[in-house]
């Protein structure tokens, strides 16, 4: 594998996961600049808020799909190896969370983190029922808690943990490591306003927690 493809897959995974569907969504659908609504952030959940179920799901599935993308698609022509694909995934997920397209100011990187995982599980079966597990371990917290900052950050933290269990390759666990760290980082915000009682639940039906 050239330093060249490798550096040609980085540049267009980055490229890719760079694209601001939310503010994209918000500037053509609503006129609007979702960085100025909501929590201001570019990722599926504020774009769930501020444009409407509709909008913010389809934002969800392509922000899921700049993750799958890369990896699937430009690792898997450029640079096909578990090393190119993994650099591939962390270059895309950069992207999404510091989009050159936006002075690097981007989202939190969960969906994107999401669509990452999906692809490299076609080509690493060990990586799969980590990942199924990691979903699950995030809806459960978040129908308990109805807090998407919550439910994401305990997904970052459990993911590593799973991937150790089911033995994936080592730069697999080093991928999961960084992806938790890149969670937690993006989610300070959160964090603060969950010290302080100041974090939007997401309304849940029948959940009695839940408030807008």
């Amino acid at each position: 594998m050239s330093i060249f493809l490798i550096l040609l897959t980085v540049a267009l995974s980055y490229l890719i996961g760079s694209i601001p569907t939310a503010f994209i969504f918000g500037k053509v659908f609503r006129g609007i600049d979702i960085r100025e609504h909501g929590s201001k952030n570019i990722g599926a959940t504020n774009a769930v808020r501020v444009l409407g179920k509709a909008l913010g799901f389809t934002v969800l599935f392509l922000d899921i799909l700049k993750g799958v993308l890369p990896v699937v698609f430009v690792a898997g022509l450029l640079s096909p190896d578990v090393n190119g694909r993994i650099l591939s995934a962390v270059a895309a997920v950069c992207g999404h969370n510091w989009t050159c397209f936006l002075n690097f100011k981007g989202g939190k990187g969960v969906a994107t983190s999401l669509g990452v995982l999906i692809g490299l599980s076609i080509v690493i079966p060990p990586l799969r029922i980590a990942v199924l597990l990691t979903v699950l371990g995030w809806l459960a917290v978040f129908l308990c808690t109805a807090y998407v900052s919550v439910a994401s950050i305990v997904a970052g933290l459990l993911l590593p943990v799973l991937v150790v269990v089911f033995m994936a390759p080592f730069q697999v666990t080093f991928l999961a490591i960084l992806f938790g760290i890149f969670v937690i980082f993006r989610h300070r915000p959160n964090i603060q306003r969950l010290m302080t009682g100041q974090e939007p639940q997401v309304p849940i039906p029948f959940h009695p927690a839940s408030r807008k």
